[in-house]
């Protein structure tokens, strides 16, 4: 069977509304990644104009290279974005409570169907849960300038390449502490260093921590079209064990 690829999304919006908390998408960026090679094969990125234009924020406009009021409404650049995510495992920062709500929020608003992934991989759970707080925090660009990567420009598709990069770099560095002696790669004095936290979100409170989670769709059906009852355990699914598979603990 053909292995699914990964798909790491990022959005920007505008702040949640007043009367309702809503938030209106500004901005997508995803890239799709080569599983074995992990590698970006393909990309899509748009501005969104939203529908009320008193919500975009000055920093938002300023940093666009494109008039925000002159860019597509959501529900013209809906099927697109429904085929760069249906189907795929969906990858990002601390997207389960924030990115993919709003993804959802977005297609029910102009009555569509939204896309539905086949798993979801919340780095921001992987890295709390093994790489610990030795880079200070564990927000996008804290762990970008930890890395040596570059400063977060919180555009969309520049977020998105930038988390599969810290990813990437995160898995080797746990594989290398796997290998060598204790103690080789850090000072067991460095007070920013922690294996296990209990309480490890960093973020702001709009995103949540999630383990690598199978979609609804994909966990409850058996062969043969079956309902069976959730599995008390979930493994996670191979193509994203490939990134951080001689890291021992990450993925369990």
């Amino acid at each position: 069977m053909r292995r699914p690829e990964m798909v790491f999304f990022d959005v920007e919006t505008t702040a949640a509304s007043a009367d309702e908390g809503q938030r209106s998408v500004l901005e997508f960026g995803a890239i799709v990644v080569c599983p074995r090679r992990l590698v970006e094969v393909d990309s899509y990125h748009t501005v969104i104009r939203p529908g009320d234009m008193s919500a975009v924020s000055k920093r938002f406009a300023a940093m666009v290279d494109v008039d925000v009021a002159s860019a597509p409404s959501f529900d013209q650049v809906a099927e697109r974005i429904f085929g760069v995510l249906d189907g795929r495992v969906w990858a990002g920062h601390n997207i389960q409570r924030f990115d993919c709500h709003r993804i959802r929020e977005a297609f029910a608003a102009i009555g569509r169907a939204a896309p539905e992934p086949v798993a979801i991989v919340d780095s921001l759970n992987v890295l709390a849960h093994d790489f610990g707080r030795r880079a200070g925090d564990l927000k996008m660009a804290t762990l970008a300038s930890y890395f040596g990567i570059g400063k977060q420009s919180h555009r969309s598709l520049d977020d998105a390449r930038m988390n599969l990069e810290v990813l990437k770099r995160c898995a080797t560095l746990l594989l290398l502490e796997s290998t060598l002696p204790p103690g080789m790669l850090h000072s067991s004095a460095a007070g920013a260093i922690t294996r296990k936290r209990s309480n490890p979100q960093e973020e702001p409170s709009s995103k949540s921590l999630v383990n690598v989670t199978p979609s609804k769709r994909k966990q409850r059906q058996g062969s043969g079209g079956k309902i069976r009852p959730k599995a008390a355990t979930t493994t996670p699914k191979p193509c994203f064990h490939m990134i951080l598979r001689h890291s021992r603990t990450i993925l369990r």
